[in-house]
């Protein structure tokens, strides 16, 4: 049985596809709105970069001081790298999804407007001979996806920043003291990178709103001649 919010394909045609000037406008809104999406990828990934690299940075020159506090602020600047990364990661995670919706819309728009564009992929002819392997080995073009290597580099990142903050911690034995201000700000660490995968998804559900409007006027002021 269908359920109320879904959307099939013939849905889909209906709305989209069947009439020809709305197929035009919604197929020029997908491909502004896929270019957008791509630009806000990459700005969100500067600003993360920006963040873990002033934190790796502060990291390396406290390692590097004989500063009393060493091991606590060392502690710190980790579990501020792992937000930072964990983050990142589940940013890049949410643009991606963001942009192959735009992506899969191209896709179902572009046949009857401008053919089937976006679907067909060029590429070279495979190689041949040992010299042709070779540079395509070295410089050819592969079929990488730069945003699934950019999901990698951030989860080594934060692997990174849990294996700096295990190292900056002291030796913990089953004899030695219990440290609240360690427990308690893993802890929270810990809680906030569960919270990104927990609840920092998109609100999926139909949306309710409630509208309110308020009035305004202009109060004249009469004024009597003498």
């Amino acid at each position: 049985m269908k359920e109320a919010n879904e959307f099939s394909g013939e849905d889909y045609k209906k709305i989209f596809l069947d009439d020809v000037e709305k197929n035009e406008k919604a197929l020029a809104y997908a491909l502004d709105i896929r270019k957008f999406e791509i630009d806000l990828y990459w700005k969100r990934a500067s600003y993360f970069w920006t963040f873990i690299a002033a934190t790796f940075a502060g990291f390396i020159t406290l390692q590097a001081s004989s500063s009393v506090n060493k091991t606590d602020l060392s502690v710190i600047l980790c579990c501020l790298g792992i937000i930072f990364s964990t983050g990142w990661l589940c940013v890049n995670r949410g643009s991606k999804h963001w942009q192959e919706n735009w992506e899969n819309h191209v896709d179902m728009l572009e046949d009857s407007t401008i053919g089937p564009l976006y679907k067909v992929v060029l590429t070279r002819p495979m190689p041949k001979g040992f010299q042709e392997h070779c540079e395509h080995l070295l410089t050819g073009p592969t079929s990488f996806s730069v945003s699934k290597i950019n999901q990698l580099i951030s989860l080594f990142v934060t692997i990174l920043w849990v294996t700096l903050l295990f190292k900056s911690l002291p030796d913990i034995r089953f004899t030695s003291p219990f440290n609240p201000f360690y427990f308690t700000l893993i802890c929270i660490t810990g809680m906030f990178c569960l919270l990104f995968f927990w609840r920092g998804k998109t609100y999926g559900k139909d949306y309710v709103h409630i509208a309110k409007i308020r009035s305004a006027q202009i109060k004249l002021k009469i004024t009597q001649d003498d």
